[in-house]
């Protein structure tokens, strides 16, 4: 079992800047391919980015490409979203998930079934 818990949301000016985090414990945490993922009310949890376990391949929605950068620190067993150049149609929850399986697909990459564990999720608002 993975508990992962998301940090570094708020409520951010257009064009401003955000870091996330996401804590991991309960197992080896450069076992586990990690992604970001934002749900805005009403609409579905839709893949941000996602970084590979130990080589740091990362792969982005185009949404996001340029303007926000994930990363991971197994030695600190925490991944990071760093958001810059924020839109309000960046505001979301945004959570962070792991998942166990090696595959690098980016047509998986982007599933929420992909993922073995979720956190509970941070909210960012991006205000205009």
């Amino acid at each position: 079992q993975v508990q992962l818990v998301e940090s570094g949301g708020g409520l951010v000016q257009a064009g401003g800047s955000l870091r996330l985090s996401c804590a991991a414990s309960g197992r080896t945490f450069s076992d586990y391919d990690m992604g970001w993922f934002r749900q805005a009310p009403g609409k579905e949890r839709d893949f941000v980015a996602a970084i590979s376990r130990r080589s740091g391949v990362t792969y982005y929605a185009d949404s996001v490409k340029g303007r926000f950068t994930i990363s991971r620190d197994n030695a600190k067993d925490t991944a990071y979203l760093e958001m810059s150049s924020l839109k309000p149609e960046d505001t979301a929850v945004y959570y962070c998930a792991a998942k166990s399986t090696p595959r690098w697909l980016q047509s998986e990459l982007k599933r929420v079934t992909t993922y073995d564990y979720w956190g509970q999720g941070t909210q960012v608002t991006v205000s205009s």
